[in-house]
């Protein structure tokens, strides 16, 4: 049964249309400046990610030395990891502050590339892992040698890998190697993020996820077809709209 023409006005008000405009309104160009300004300015993003990875594994890897600065905050890191172990058994807690510096700019990487969806910040910060994983390898070597400068206290990996705990000191040369491989994965990882950011630069950003997990996309909208003496005008008056976009 047809709906008083009121009504149908009234939708039509809903959705700013009127029923005298024309069936389909046109359409003029679309500006791709802005979507072309993004591409580059993701372009010189992911491009500059890429140089901030490989900068920060030369330091290590090339240089043979902590990158400045940020092997402060890896130092800070391995404190932190003894402190909040401290109530653990000894050997733990030596062992928690190389672990522990790894760890956090790995866990950084893993937020920002899986949570946020950001490559390049996910890259650098794998990158970054990738460097303490290094710098904590060189000091795993060093413990039967015990020749590094400390800030103070037991080397910890001669405690640990020591005859009184886990007697593997003739293996730290090993360990050492299977964690710098760890450590050359992670910066290599970094670097294919980047990469591949650097691919998809001109892709849309993904729809924000639903609080269950799956994401919702809205279906396409319909064309319902009105009857014209519903709107109250004639069969034949030219430029009368007889369809209603209807939104799911």
């Amino acid at each position: 049964m047809p709906r008083p023409a009121e009504f149908a006005c009234q939708e039509w008000a809903g959705f700013g249309l009127s029923p005298g405009l024309p069936a389909h309104p046109p359409v003029g160009p679309v500006d791709t400046s802005g979507v072309s300004e993004r591409t580059w300015g993701n372009t010189w993003r992911y491009v500059a990610g890429i140089a901030g990875c490989l900068v920060l594994a030369y330091f290590p890897f090339v240089s043979r030395r902590r990158v400045p600065l940020l092997g402060l905050v890896d130092l800070g890191f391995h404190e932190l990891g003894h402190l909040v172990t401290r109530p653990f058994p000894d050997v733990f807690t030596a062992a928690m502050g190389s672990v522990t510096q790894v760890l956090v700019p790995l866990g950084i990487a893993l937020y920002f590339w899986l949570a946020r969806h950001d490559l390049m910040a996910g890259g650098l910060c794998l990158a970054w892992a990738g460097t303490s994983a290094r710098d904590a390898a060189v000091y795993i070597a060093d413990a039967p040698y015990q020749r590094l400068t400390l800030i103070g206290g037991e080397h910890d990996w001669a405690f640990v890998l020591g005859p009184s705990h886990l007697n593997m000191l003739d293996k730290a040369g090993l360990i050492a190697g299977v964690v710098t491989a760890m450590a050359i994965v992670f910066v290599a990882g970094g670097v294919f993020l980047c990469v591949v950011g650097l691919l998809r630069r001109g892709e849309p950003a993904a729809p924000p996820a639903s609080g269950d997990g799956s994401t919702w996309v809205r279906p396409p909208a319909r064309i319902r077809h009105i009857p014209p003496n519903v709107l109250g005008a004639p069969v034949d008056r030219p430029g009368t709209r007889r369809d209603v976009l209807e939104l799911p």
